[in-house]
């Protein structure tokens, strides 16, 4: 089967890309005081020059003091990473790709001790004590409307500085989806109790950012069903509770759902092939992004418990099918991008024995 059909151009309003290839987003940590530099433009402009169409940034920290979790990782507010993100959107617009920042809060993930105040706990729907000591604060509701302005002036500011649209971090145990999940919202306002409830904040923080920017400005919600504490976790059973969750999402703004799995080939649901890309879209009727462990013969939490494990390219037979069924309409794809960014052009021309393979020495550098 060849791979035309990654090669197609996708159209939704007025986001226009020239292929259906994404760069997931993937945390870097190479720019140091927050600020994207000359060498994360250049990594971002190899992509969009090597036939990606849509890249999605790393998770870019918005202007909360407890937002940011990890060292070096880019800021989305403040003259100074925004002038350097500016850069970076026109490097790839003059390669002809599109570019969205990953808007991105952590949430209880951050520790005391972390840049860009030290003093400053992680912020939760719940606040959590460790020997008399406040390690999370639990978010007051003024909290989350500061939250919520801060999203919504990150995606104001990624207008102005010509972004092709934005994506929200909903996924993987950071703020937004401990709101969801059950086990880190016990809140007893309407924040918390049924599904519903502790959708609010994501509802009120979609809604908020579509005011920021407009009707007609993208945006795509990044979820996902596992969490970094719980691989087997499963925010809902059934096809029925997912448009149940989905539906008033869909209603607040979002235009596309990035959809996170593991392995994009399982199915989510039994007696159905469909993966959450493929339902979500089924459900929803709105465009969605595949991703998990595209282009590699193994997928991502292998390398965090073997070091050397080495990742070869693997056959996307079966994902063609999926795109040419309509299952989903974006492939993104992580590691196997990171390590070889001609990857996108090698599978275009069908020089698949020429894609690098993956180790986690290509985490060590930014090429």
């Amino acid at each position: 089967m060849t791979a035309q059909a990654l090669f197609q151009p996708f159209r939704l309003g007025a986001l226009e890309l020239p292929t259906r290839v994404v760069m997931a987003p993937m945390t870097r940590s190479f720019s140091p005081g927050g600020v994207p530099n000359a060498q994360v433009v250049e990594y971002y402009r190899r992509r969009a020059a090597a036939g990606v169409g849509l890249i999605v940034t790393e998770g870019t920290t918005v202007g909360h003091a407890a937002a940011n979790g990890y060292p070096n990782v880019p800021r989305f507010y403040g003259e100074d990473a925004l002038a350097g993100w500016k850069q970076v959107v026109d490097a790839v617009h003059a390669e002809g790709g599109k570019i969205v920042p990953q808007l991105w809060h952590v949430g209880n993930v951050r520790r005391l001790g972390t840049e860009p105040d030290a003093s400053v706990p992680g912020y939760g729907p719940m606040e959590k004590l460790k020997d008399g000591q406040v390690v999370v604060h639990g978010m007051t509701k003024a909290d989350i409307q500061d939250v919520i302005a801060a999203f919504a002036q990150a995606a104001r500011d990624a207008k102005a500085i010509g972004m092709d649209g934005v994506e929200i971090h909903g996924a993987h145990g950071y703020l937004i989806d401990q709101f969801f999940w059950e086990g880190s919202n016990q809140r007893t306002d309407e924040y918390g109790g049924s599904l519903a409830n502790r959708s609010r904040f994501a509802i009120e923080l979609i809604q908020a950012v579509r005011a920021a920017v407009g009707p007609d400005y993208p945006i795509i919600f990044r979820f996902s069903q596992w969490k970094q504490q719980d691989y087997t976790a499963r925010l809902v059973q059934t096809p029925e509770a997912l448009g149940e969750f989905l539906k008033p999402l869909c209603e607040a703004g979002v235009d596309i759902f990035h959809c996170s799995t593991r392995r994009f080939w399982e199915p989510e649901f039994e007696g159905s092939d469909l993966n959450l890309a493929g339902w979500t879209r089924q459900l929803t009727g709105k465009p969605t992004i595949t991703v998990g462990s595209v282009g590699l013969d193994g997928e991502f939490l292998q390398f965090m418990v073997n070091t050397d494990k080495v990742a070869q390219p693997a056959n996307i037979e079966g994902l063609l099918q999926r795109l040419n069924k309509q299952e989903f309409d974006l492939v993104a794809v992580g590691r196997a991008l990171l390590v070889d960014p001609d990857w996108a052009l090698k599978v275009r021309d069908g020089r698949l024995q020429d894609i690098l393979p993956f180790s986690r020495e290509a985490l060590k550098t930014l090429a």
